[in-house]
């Protein structure tokens, strides 16, 4: 699909994925790797074992979504600092399906949020295809909140620091009887405690 969508202007894709016969996927989500993920966060990345990663945006180097691949297969989209050159879009609607009927729907992009509201536009675009949850990168602050009736998770930064913000990213436990969201500490391995 071809457009204006969320508040990069670009492409959008929606992606239908499985949930597996046990009924529960493990992701980790992560953004603004800026060409260079923090080395230990890729092998906490590795260590986690994930079904899928999901990178926000600000990949940089887009060799970094090769490196991500050999962990596990990788959905991502385009960034502020990211070239047109590569066809990533810049909004993608995860539907989960299972039995042939959705069972949850996000929403993916890289800005989202001003402080810990939503733009308008990503409401309406979440609203559009009902989704329940957005995931966004673009601030570098790890954030989990909600607002106007839609769930909010910001991984943080795997990449370079930027001011006095953490490393991390986020891990996304998902099944039919819920959602678990957390932030890992790159430079710990423990997670981070995040207000809301």
């Amino acid at each position: 699909m071809k457009g204006k969508y969320g508040v990069l202007r670009g492409r959008m894709e929606i992606h239908h994925l499985e949930l597996p016969k046990e009924g529960r996927v493990h992701i980790v989500a992560l953004a603004d790797t800026h060409s260079h993920p923090h080395k230990d966060g890729l092998e906490l990345v590795a260590a986690e074992r994930p079904n899928l990663i999901l990178h926000g945006g600000d990949i940089g180097d887009i060799t970094v979504l090769d490196t991500l691949g050999e962990i596990a297969p990788v959905i991502a989209v385009r960034g502020n600092i990211d070239s047109t050159t590569h066809d990533l879009p810049t909004t993608i609607i995860i539907k989960w399906t299972r039995d042939d009927v959705v069972r949850s729907t996000w929403l993916l992009t890289h800005i989202a949020v001003r402080g810990p509201r939503l733009y308008r536009e990503i409401v309406e675009i979440a609203e559009e295809h009902s989704a329940q949850l957005v995931i966004c990168g673009h601030s570098h602050v790890p954030f989990i909140g909600r607002d106007k009736g839609l769930a909010i998770f910001n991984p943080g930064s795997i990449g370079p620091r930027r001011f006095a913000l953490p490393i991390t990213y986020g891990t996304i436990k998902f099944s039919l009887e819920g959602i678990d969201l957390k932030h890992i500490n790159c430079e710990t391995g423990e997670p981070l405690r995040v207000s809301s």
